[in-house]
């Protein structure tokens, strides 16, 4: 983001906003986690123009083929099969190569590349070719490590997003109404956060295959519950404001005040602990994956990287990544959530 177009956002902010703003970019920890966390966020999310066992552009006989985006079969390209052209194969890239050429990305494997005729027994050390070598299944590792990086992301953002959303909801209601609607509901909760999750997941393990969205649904279940006190204790302290009383008297609706007049007080106990969420949900992901309870066999994974690292100690490079893999990710995670929970203190004033 350029300076204009920051100091434009700003000038849009109410003052409030903007000494928070200013608050969080006065802390350089925070403020570098940040844009190192979205470029490496960005990366991650064009994963298959950066590391693909598929050429980004062919050129053949003349006109354009984007494999990375649309299948081809062998036959476009002069070969005798119909299924889906495999670029690797010398027979096909020589049948692009004398009408045309092949672009490639930076890394030429995707994170499911079995890589053939490794010049060490896999799992291989860090080469020109093999960036960070290769796992025990002759797979590239940085590629892995791309893709497992979205995945654990996207991951934890949805399930922060959803466990915002619900904790919220059901946080204003029983703080909005209290009496019974609390009473019960904080009984309901006392049991809900009393059940074994991770026993949960494994019988659901041996039940259904596990998936990306099996688990976040099954996570999504448990995870709201942390959101609940803190939004719960804002609405009982709001709803006995005078502004918000006199609301009342005036007739208007309830839903309006929860979330004009009380909602926006209790989002700052919220976001702060967004970012801790989003590290705890990228903790259980990469532990359900190294137990073997989460995303299906084969799946780029940060836990699977770990367990490689674990079950193959004579090739210390798989744990030495996978450890700094998830330091750097949880740190500039930490670190961010630090520079939030500073900017929502009302205590700290941006000299």
């Amino acid at each position: 983001m350029s300076s204009r177009r920051f100091f434009s956002l700003r000038q849009r902010l109410n003052p409030i906003n903007q000494r928070r703003l200013d608050t969080f970019f006065a802390n350089p920890r925070a403020k570098w986690s940040l844009w190192l966390f979205i470029a490496l966020f960005l990366v991650s999310l064009f994963a298959e123009f950066i590391a693909n066992d598929k050429p980004l552009l062919v050129m053949y006989d003349g006109k354009l083929h984007y494999p990375v985006l649309v299948s081809y079969p062998e036959t476009t390209f002069g070969g005798d099969f119909d299924t889906e052209a495999d670029y690797n194969d010398e027979y096909v890239s020589e049948l692009i190569n004398e009408k045309g050429w092949l672009l490639w990305p930076p890394i030429p494997y995707s994170y499911d590349t079995h890589i053939a005729n490794l010049d060490h027994p896999a799992p291989s050390p860090p080469s020109d070719k093999n960036w960070l070598g290769t796992d025990d299944q002759a797979r590239d590792v940085v590629s892995r490590v791309i893709y497992g990086f979205r995945i654990s992301i996207l991951f934890a953002l949805t399930l922060t997003i959803g466990s915002c959303l619900i904790g919220v909801l059901v946080g204003a209601l029983q703080g909005y109404f209290g009496g019974k609607i609390d009473l019960l509901g904080q009984r309901a909760l006392e049991i809900w956060g009393g059940l074994p999750v991770l026993f949960l997941l494994i019988i659901m393990a041996n039940i259904v295959t596990p998936n990306f969205w099996w688990l976040l649904g099954i996570m999504l279940l448990f995870s709201w519950t942390s959101l609940v006190d803190v939004v719960r204790a804002e609405f009982l302290r709001g709803r006995n404001l005078d502004y918000v009383r006199a609301a009342k008297a005036l007739g208007v609706p309830d839903r309006t005040i929860m979330a004009k007049h009380i909602l926006p007080n209790a989002m700052v106990a919220t976001v702060t602990l967004v970012p801790f969420i989003l590290t705890g949900a990228v903790t259980t992901l990469t532990s359900l994956d190294f137990l073997g309870f989460g995303m299906p066999p084969g799946s780029p994974s940060l836990g699977e990287l770990v367990a490689q690292g674990k079950g193959n100690l004579q090739a210390p490079w798989l744990a030495l990544t996978a450890f700094t893999v998830l330091a750097l990710l949880l740190t500039l995670l930490v670190f961010i959530g630090e520079g939030v929970r500073d900017a929502f203190d009302p205590r700290l004033v941006t000299q």
